[in-house]
């Protein structure tokens, strides 16, 4: 028992890591929906987003088979995780690009009555798409690091309840600050490019991604803080 709590805690701390992404992508697409419905996607997104890891836990010896090749091409193998990671990479990128697209060439009001007519459902699939590319990756990951499964839905459960606390301060905070909105697209731009490169066995360490990520927001929050208006 004691042995496994290391384990567990770094499996924890992995998810969260990993789940960052999956909370960034849904606030963006929770801001597009009246503030009435915004919980409501987010609770459903990372609802589904537990549940899809929890089967795929259940269904663990086919997940195990998806890391196996399929095909090669030019001395790369192709598994079926790879491609789905390349799949939900090139996604991850045509839905940033257009969303940078959209905030960058259409003025406020464009943005309100697009807001409008956005269908609930609509971004809900856009959620599941990528909710299950998260949790593909995120539960090899995790069968890589314990044997033991009662590890794993432990750590699934409170990565979960994390996202969920912090998921509305989150996607307030990018409301409140439409700058840091691009910035987390371009995080999102990147994570897609790890995650098609990660397809191509060609692995981009994410601490990297990260980290260059972390400075550019200090950066953002700094310059926020310089060029905020003086009271005369």
């Amino acid at each position: 028992m004691i042995e496994s709590i290391i384990p567990l805690i770094s499996l924890i701390a992995l998810e969260i890591i990993l789940g960052i992404d999956n909370i960034i992508f849904i606030s963006i697409l929770a801001d597009k929906l009246p503030e009435k419905d915004r919980n409501k996607l987010r609770y459903w997104g990372i609802g589904l987003a537990m549940l899809m890891r929890l089967l795929l836990l259940a269904a663990i010896s086919w997940i195990l088979k998806l890391d196996q090749t399929l095909f090669t091409i030019n001395e790369i193998d192709f598994s079926g995780k790879g491609l789905i990671l390349i799949v939900g990479g090139l996604f991850l990128i045509y839905k940033s690009t257009k969303e940078i697209y959209h905030k960058t060439e259409h003025d406020e009001s464009d943005n309100i009555s697009n807001t409008k007519v956005k269908k609930f459902g609509k971004l809900l699939s856009e959620v599941i798409i990528l909710d299950l590319v998260f949790s593909v990756d995120s539960i090899i990951t995790a069968v890589g690091m314990v044997q033991e499964l009662w590890v794993m839905y432990t750590a699934v459960i409170v990565t979960v309840i994390i996202m969920l606390i912090a998921s509305k301060p989150i996607s307030d905070f990018i409301h409140k600050h439409p700058s840091f909105k691009i910035l987390a697209l371009c995080f999102l731009m990147m994570i897609g490019v790890s995650l098609i490169a990660e397809g191509f066995e060609f692995e981009i360490p994410k601490g990297y991604i990260y980290f260059s990520m972390a400075f550019a927001f200090i950066v953002d929050i700094i310059q926020m803080k310089t060029t905020k208006p003086h009271k005369s």
